[in-house]
């Protein structure tokens, strides 16, 4: 079993920064991807960001120069960088682990609200 943790949303206002993290616990594979996946209110859930074992990362496009994606593998740590931030960045934010062994892992969610 694996369980995720999320921290550091909150409100901000138009241009400021936040930045997220994901604690991961349990039986971790070192091979396991992790990432940043967001849901506002009546939408689909879509990925942000994701971060592969091998350091290789790729970015939705309406975050790219914006927000930066991180991992801590002696931490079992994914960071979540986020700039600019938006009014359309509001949504709850999900971490979620792939293991090649396991599946797929999720954590709670944390609230961003960007707003002045």
């Amino acid at each position: 079993q694996v369980q995720l943790v999320e921290s550091g949303g909150g409100l901000v206002q138009p241009g400021g920064s936040l930045r997220l993290s994901c604690v991961a616990s349990g039986m971790i594979s070192r091979i396991s991807t992790m990432g940043w996946y967001r849901q506002a209110p009546g939408k689909e859930r879509e990925l942000v960001a994701r971060i592969f074992s091998d350091g290789y990362m790729n970015y939705a496009d309406f975050v790219k120069g914006r927000f930066i994606i991180s991992r801590d593998n002696g931490k079992n740590t994914v960071y979540l960088q986020m700039n600019s931030l938006k009014p359309e960045d509001s949504a709850v934010y999900y971490c979620k682990l792939t293991s090649p062994q396991s599946g797929d892992y999720w954590g709670q969610g944390t609230q961003v609200t960007v707003s002045s």
